[in-house]
């Protein structure tokens, strides 16, 4: 992944393919590259150019140790987006990185013209804010925990029960987590610490792009409720909701996941293509 310095930290950023582009975002703790194992192939064949990066944090991209905001999160998107001259652009962001997309649509709604939230929220309840201080504690204590209790933990977290109750597959899955465990590197932990405002659903109200919000049935992280409130308060927004999905939804009903973003992006070309035919007859 090249290096630039952009928005004053060194940012790593990957852009595949041609056409018309689409920026992904990445949630806490995980590189861009996650990406491209099923979403980037799928836009790519489909005709668009996709931009991915790693958010300050995440190696190579700065560590950012001494703390981050969302508002570094999203000026780094906007200027990566005009240091790559991409001009309005679509955008997919799951996570906290959907939440810097939000943000995003508001703060530089000329970049946005379309936008893909996928397990999202607009809010911190009561369960989501003692969730991310008991990972910070955690985290701060240095408690090692043994290999195969961590892996086994993160699955039944981030995963559906479709997904733990499929033998061959869940192997697949607690051995990965065993050997890529969560991070113990100062930038996650800047990470871990950023604080989201306890309510931005009202301001979501002035979001203009045209948005998809799609929820994970069985995400216990961020529940699909959450997604649905970001969607009632975007004008226009449609909410679609994929069965047998956890947290890591885009990872473990991939097809479905790029069947969706696909359609999306279709309806709005079709749409814009409407407009122009329509402007051009008159």
């Amino acid at each position: 992944m090249p290096v630039s310095t952009i928005n004053g930290i060194n940012l790593s950023y990957e852009v595949t393919g041609r056409g018309r582009p689409v920026v992904m975002v990445m949630g806490t703790g995980a590189s861009g590259r996650a990406w491209h194992l099923h979403q980037v192939p799928a836009l790519v064949a489909a005709g668009y150019q996709v931009v991915t990066f790693n958010n300050r944090g995440i190696p190579p991209t700065d560590a950012c140790a001494d703390g981050i905001t969302v508002e570094d999160l999203v000026a780094d998107t906007a200027a990566l987006v005009e240091h790559l001259d991409l001009g309005p652009s679509r955008f997919v962001g799951t996570s906290l990185g959907a939440h810097i997309v939000q943000e995003l649509c508001l703060s530089r709604p000329d970049l946005v013209t379309d936008a893909a939230l996928l397990a999202t929220r607009g809010r911190k309840d009561a369960m989501r804010r003692h969730r991310d201080r008991a990972v910070r504690e955690l985290h701060d204590s240095g408690t090692s925990l043994p290999p195969s209790y961590a892996a086994t933990v993160r699955a039944m977290e981030y995963l559906s029960p479709a997904t733990l109750d499929k033998d061959g597959e869940i192997q697949d899955w607690l051995d990965l987590f065993e050997v890529a465990p969560a991070s113990a590197a100062p930038g996650y932990r800047a990470q871990l610490g950023i604080e989201m405002a306890p309510d931005r659903l009202r301001a979501y109200r002035q979001i203009t792009a045209r948005c998809l919000v799609i929820g994970f049935a069985d995400d216990l992280i961020l529940p699909p409720h959450l997604g649905r409130e970001v969607a009632d308060a975007i004008p226009g927004a449609r909410y679609v909701e994929i069965e047998n999905a956890g947290h890591y939804g885009y990872m473990e009903c991939p097809d479905v996941v790029n069947a969706e973003l696909l359609r999306f992006f279709g309806r709005v070309e079709e749409t814009r293509g409407s407009g122009r035919a329509e402007e051009a007859r008159a």
